[in-house]
């Protein structure tokens, strides 16, 4: 086995942050070499700069709790360290894209769960299942930063998770409109029931910025590469309604979707049961054996009982019936921290180091 990589976590206090931790523990690829954070958080131990904030319900592992957390900012002390970091901090948009290309330009790759850099032309925004072949953009990024080695790659919203992988497979039938409602867990604010009872009990209706992000992102999914940037799709058109439920974990949406050529109902089960992507055929450490699950039973899938499937990186359908106003609807569901972030952002660093973008 090759000698494992050396990882660094930006943003190691907050809720993905945590994720990361424990989904590093005894990882094949890669180690936890520095943990990384804000000023205040520097120079103390992990544990101490948490300070009872640990919000998983996996124990926090003996091997972080007497580790000196660094400061973000100080990238020349961390550089020696590490041969790549994830990053998911909380800061304005143009201080994170500032501080992943200080990254980058330091030759340290950046894998992000932030949003700052998803547009950023040559950056490829990855799910691995659906779009590995766009990390071929990083050789033009690598030119514009005047790197070797460095670089960032981001992973997407983690709304677009309940859907988006079962339009995939339906592509070749041509969506033209998709009309989603997702149901979001407020782990995807970072917060827990203790921190924010208001929840309890409630919905609210509105998470900012998150439609936009829905019913765009997609779209640079579904795009290609065309000299040197993402070119994003230009169809089909999509609409979103992003809802804050009372729920742990698990982001749920309801799907309406119209075809230009109609599949019959046999034909989708079909394509999402034969799915499968580049971690499947890789073994990846993180890739689900199986990444659509289909339900049959008419109250699945369900937050509790299914978003851990596959070590949450599974995506489960269910509900799927021919519509009167589009042609089908259907419900979906993702595990928000895993699949929709530091799980996503793990498997596209596997992805990455297989296919030879990070090294030693």
């Amino acid at each position: 086995m090759a000698e494992k990589l050396r990882v660094g976590i930006v943003g190691a206090t907050g809720m993905v942050g945590q994720r990361f931790i424990t989904l590093l523990q005894d990882h094949p690829y890669f180690e936890i070499t520095a943990l990384v954070a804000s000023p205040r958080s520097a120079g103390k131990t992990y544990e101490e700069a948490l300070g009872g904030r640990w919000k998983l319900t996996a124990p926090m592992p003996e091997s972080v709790k007497n580790m000196i957390v660094m400061d973000s900012s100080k990238i020349d002390e961390i550089r020696p360290l590490v041969d790549f970091v994830f990053c998911a901090v909380d800061m304005k948009k143009d201080e994170i894209k500032a501080l992943e290309e200080a990254y980058a330009k330091a030759e340290i790759p950046v894998v992000s769960n932030n949003s700052a850099n998803r547009w950023t032309p040559d950056v490829p925004m990855v799910v691995p299942e659906l779009n590995p072949e766009h990390i071929k953009v990083i050789e033009f990024q690598r030119k514009r930063l005047g790197t070797k080695k460095g670089f960032i790659a981001v992973k997407p919203n983690c709304s677009i998770q309940s859907y988006v992988p079962a339009l995939t497979p339906l592509l070749k039938w041509k969506p033209t409109q998709v009309v989603a409602t997702t149901y979001q867990a407020i782990s995807g604010a970072g917060k827990t029931f203790r921190e924010w009872p208001e929840m309890i009990d409630n919905v609210i209706p509105y998470i900012g910025g998150e439609e936009e992000k829905s019913e765009q992102e997609p779209l640079r999914i579904w795009g290609h590469i065309e000299n040197g940037e993402i070119v994003k799709a230009d169809a089909p058109l999509i609409t979103t309604q992003c809802i804050r439920v009372p729920v742990t974990d698990g982001h749920t949406a309801a799907v309406f979707v119209k075809f230009e050529n109609k599949p019959t109902k046999e034909e989708i089960l079909e394509a999402w049961a034969n799915y499968s992507g580049r971690p499947q055929e890789l073994g990846l450490p993180h890739a689900p054996k199986q990444f659509i699950h289909y339900f049959e039973e008419p109250d699945r899938p369900q937050t509790r009982l299914d978003r851990d499937l596959e070590g949450g990186m599974a995506i489960s359908l269910g509900r799927l019936r021919e519509d009167t106003l589009f042609d089908y609807k259907f419900v979906g569901l993702s595990h928000n921290t895993l699949r929709g972030a530091a799980g996503g952002a793990v498997e596209i660093a596997e992805l990455l180091y297989r296919e030879g973008y990070l090294t030693k």
